[in-house]
């Protein structure tokens, strides 16, 4: 069984006991979040499609821990006119292993 849960204006294919690295959810590591965006829920039998979600389905999720990606290096550069500029971002994520999947 899985399903195709929204998270923070992502798709994800959650699994049981499967991992998923989203963007940052403000949590500490060991709390359980729930998503109740579910796109879309298929087990074995039959496969149900929300509009846009599907109702009463639920994917519950413990936080195993908060890490940063590696760092993107941004140049800005404007000939003849003395301007560069080099700016760094590191996006933060979040791992949740996916503990539960409910169905409607």
């Amino acid at each position: 069984m899985y399903a195709m849960v929204e998270i923070k204006g992502g798709q994800y294919r959650a699994e049981k006991g499967g991992l998923l690295t989203v963007q940052r959810v403000p949590s500490e590591e060991g709390d359980v979040v729930e998503f109740d965006t579910v796109l879309l829920l298929r087990d074995d039998a039959n496969v149900v499609v929300g509009e846009p979600y599907v109702a009463g389905a639920k994917v519950k999720a413990v936080v195993q821990e908060q890490l940063r990606g590696e760092k993107v290096i941004v140049h800005k550069y404007k000939r003849r006119k003395r301007y560069r500029r080099t700016h760094g971002h590191r996006q933060q994520y979040t791992v949740l292993r996916v503990e539960e999947i409910t169905g409607s």
